[in-house]
C-alpha cells in the first residue's frame, strides 16, 4: 500500500487499484486522477470538492464514491455513483477493505449544528490505515498501523490531538487537517504531537508518498 499525502485532508492510496479520500477544495485535483473510488468523511468543502468529484465521474463512469447517507443528496446529480455507508459498516472499495466508524463531526459550537462524519480504516493483506474525518473517534477494536492525526482546526485543540494518539496506539502517525496553520505555527504543533503522542509522528509536505 502506498500513501500520498496531499494539502490539507486528502489521501490517495494505490497499490492495486487507486482509492482518494476527502479529495476538498483546498486539495489538488491531480489526486483524483485515474480514481476507482472516492471515501468521503462529511460534506465540508475542504474535504469534498464537488466539482472536481464532477470532472473524475465524466473522465471515469465506473467510478463508485462512498458517504454517509446525509451527504448522498449533495452527489445526486453524478447518477447512481455513490454509495451510502453506516457507522460500523465493513465494504469493499477499489480493492481495499474498508470500515467506518463515528457518525458525527466533532462540536465546532453548540450553537452550529454537527453534521454526519465518518472515520475510515483501510486495510489490504498486509497494512492498514486510519482517517477520523473531523472527529476523534477511536477504531477501539483494531490495531491501527498507520494513523492521521488532525493537526489544526476550528473544531479542535492540540490537547485532542495528542490524546486521540495516544489512545489510538498506532504504529506510527501523519499530520493531517494541516493547510490553516503558518509553517511557524505547524512547527510548534508537532513538536508537541511528536513528545507526547506516544508513537513515532511525522508532518509530511503535500505530494510525500508514504
Amino acid at each position: 500500500m502506498r500513501i500520498t499525502k496531499y494539502t490539507h485532508s486528502c489521501l490517495r492510496i494505490d497499490g492495486g487499484g487507486v482509492l482518494v479520500v476527502d479529495p476538498g477544495e483546498f486539495s489538488e485535483r491531480s489526486a483524483l486522477d485515474g480514481a476507482d473510488a472516492v471515501l468521503i468523511t462529511h460534506e465540508h468543502m475542504d474535504h469534498l470538492d464537488l466539482a472536481a468529484i464532477a470532472d473524475t465521474a465524466a473522465r471515469n463512469p465506473a467510478l463508485r464514491v462512498f458517504a454517509h447517507a446525509d451527504v448522498l443528496p449533495k452527489l445526486a446529480a453524478f447518477g447512481d455513483i455513490a454509495t451510502a455507508v453506516a457507522p460500523g459498516e465493513e465494504f469493499e472499495a477499489a480493492g481495499y477493505r474498508v470500515r467506518a466508524y463515528g457518525g458525527q463531526h466533532a462540536v465546532i459550537h453548540p450553537e452550529i449544528p454537527r453534521i454526519a462524519n465518518l472515520g475510515y480504516l483501510i486495510a489490504d493483506d498486509e497494512t492498514n490505515l486510519y482517517t477520523p474525518g473531523d472527529s476523534f473517534t477511536v477504531p477501539e477494536d483494531t490495531v491501527v498501523d498507520t494513523l492521521f492525526v488532525p493537526l489544526n482546526a476550528p473544531w479542535m485543540k492540540l490537547m485532542e490531538s495528542i490524546d486521540f494518539a495516544r489512545a489510538v496506539k498506532p504504529g506510527r502517525a501523519f499530520a493531517l487537517h494541516d493547510s490553516l496553520l503558518t509553517e511557524t505555527g505547524a512547527k510548534i504543533s508537532d513538536g508537541h504531537l511528536a513528545r507526547f503522542s506516544g508513537t513515532k509522528y511525522a508532518h509530511v509536505a503535500p505530494g510525500t508518498t508514504i
